[in-house]
């Protein structure tokens, strides 16, 4: 006999309310062992529960959806019904790699400290190559007062901000670290933010958030963790790439290999880029707006009567509606959270979203983005960009060039009529720093027509979602990099042999999770290509 791990999947256990979240866990894992022992007639040694989401389709029938993972006893001869009682082998997650020949010339470098180049860097400080990372923005402490004084005096610095900084776009968001792609390293990942102060309930939560709060400490971590290692971390250090030679604040600096983790705002390394003749390409990106309800009331629409059940916790959704190639969705989804203003260049408003760990607050927010083809653009690298930037500058007109934001209620923007005042649904943007507008002046007419089905549709889904009080917080243009910095399966840049691009803003990820595992695939073909350091 000998013991073998399984993933028992699709354990449902009916939610009224009345037990507990460690009541429903315990039934769940209860279910798991007799469903192993009535398929494989053999003992199972131990079960945790591996992931656990809520069902609440039907509101008056609310279900908890789990799978569990369980060491199971079995002999060599009946191992085959494992797979054909419908079970799944299961193996831990680990970052598995090669290790190179060819000797480093200098240490590598990384530029960003965004989730790719966080992990990227980690890695590589955890195999001995110390790495050195260059970051435009600050350390957490000081990126917080610059977030801070911008929201309070309109006083931008478009060198630290809600882009740029430790921890990069995604240190003032949810911390949300759910992601379409389906790679093991999902689950190293996971692990390593709890190792670095992340909550433990990540690991089993199908929708796993860390909440604004608790990822500034995670990253004030990674950065303690990396430096422990050998690595060196140097914020306000602004890298410009021209061909093969990197500068950091005017100074050429020596490299190994080069990492580039730059994220999706840095459009001047963009232009730098391909004045150098480094490849790059347009691709597909949305654009949209933020949507504000409130929670409560959403809540309500979603859960029923058990709105408010500490085991549920706050709603949340995620919608979608196509036409032809044009669909429009909602993205970066945030509970009772805020609307921020994201802007990294003068004369533009740029939203995202954010909320803490607790999700208390009284919004829920989203963005509400459609699909902006290349066509429409004129499908280059410089198009793309100028239509972002385009957008932005119009919405800061709009919003009285003061970083006020254009807002409209949704009843105004069906009707096509111009928004005078704020209903019941308070705008968080700015603490409410907002201008009533008519956001079809501001977007371009196939943004607004998809943004109005969008909302007939969603409104079909969710009860009260186009509410005439929500409203609309123009403009989210960074949902994810317009380009992509083209490199080969080597992960290099074309005719660039020690130039990585990695992470979202060189496109290949979008969002924290997806960032954070491209910046280990990217380590990772570095050590199979080169010897460490130490």
């Amino acid at each position: 006999m000998s013991i073998t791990r399984i993933l028992v999947e699709n354990i449902i256990v009916p939610y009224d309310g009345k037990m507990s979240g460690a009541d429903a866990d315990a039934t769940a894992l209860s279910s798991a062992r007799r469903k192993i022992t009535k398929a494989l007639g053999t003992r199972c040694v131990s079960a945790v529960i591996h992931r656990k989401s809520i069902d609440a389709r039907k509101k008056n029938a609310i279900k908890l959806v789990y799978s569990v993972c369980a060491d199971v006893e079995i002999s060599e001869n009946k191992a085959s019904r494992i797979s054909e009682s419908g079970f799944k082998p299961y193996t831990e997650a680990e970052f598995k790699h090669g290790v190179g020949e060819k000797p480093l010339y200098g240490r590598p470098v990384v530029v960003g400290f965004g989730p790719a180049g966080i992990f990227c860097a980690l890695a590589l400080a955890e195999k001995g190559y110390s790495p050195i990372v260059y970051e435009r923005g600050a350390d957490v402490s000081s990126r917080v007062k610059a977030v801070e004084r911008f929201i309070s005096s309109a006083t931008l610095d478009t060198e630290c901000n809600i882009q740029f900084g430790a921890g990069g776009a995604g240190t003032f968001s949810d911390g949300k670290l759910t992601t379409r792609i389906n790679d093991p390293l999902c689950t190293y990942v996971l692990s390593k933010l709890c190792e670095l102060g992340a909550p433990e309930d990540i690991l089993t939560k199908a929708k796993p958030h860390i909440g604004t709060d608790i990822l500034r400490r995670v990253v004030e971590n990674a950065d303690a963790r990396i430096r422990e290692l050998g690595g060196e971390i140097h914020y306000g250090s602004r890298a410009e790439v021209i061909g093969d030679k990197l500068l950091v604040n005017g100074s050429e600096m020596p490299y190994g290999v080069l990492i580039l983790a730059i994220g999706h705002s840095s459009r001047d390394t963009y232009s730098l880029l391909m004045d150098s003749g480094y490849m790059i390409e347009p691709k597909a990106f949305s654009v949209g707006v933020r949507v504000e309800h409130l929670q409560r009331e959403l809540d309500e629409a979603m859960f029923g009567q058990l709105a408010g059940d500490k085991t549920l916790g706050r709603a949340e959704y995620n919608v979608s509606y196509r036409e032809g190639n044009r669909g429009v969705y909602s993205f970066c989804m945030c509970p009772g959270g805020e609307v921020m203003a994201a802007a990294s260049e003068e004369f533009g408003v740029v939203t995202n979203g954010m909320s803490y760990r607790d999700r208390r607050g009284d919004n829920a927010n989203a963005a509400l983005a459609v699909s902006v083809l290349p066509d429409d653009y004129g499908a280059t690298p410089a198009g793309a960009i100028s239509f972002q930037r385009a957008l932005e500058r119009k919405a800061y007109e709009a919003g009285g060039s003061s970083y006020a934001a254009p807002m409209q209620r949704v009843g105004d923007f069906l009707s096509e009529s111009a928004s005078d005042k704020i209903g019941r649904i308070k705008p968080t943007y700015m603490n409410g720093k907002v201008t009533p507008v008519e956001l079809r002046n501001v977007l371009p007419e196939f943004v607004t027509d998809m943004l109005a089905k969008g909302l007939v549709n969603f409104g079909k889904k969710i009860k009260g979602f186009d509410t005439p009080d929500a409203i609309l917080t123009g403009v989210e243009t960074r949902t994810s990099a317009p380009v992509r910095i083209i490199r080969g399966e080597d992960y290099t840049a074309p005719s660039h042999e020690r130039v990585y691009p990695c992470g979202e803003g060189a496109g290949y990820a979008g969002g924290i999770m997806s960032a954070a595992i491209d910046g280990l695939r990217v380590a990772r073909a570095i050590m199979e290509s080169y010897a460490p350091i130490n």
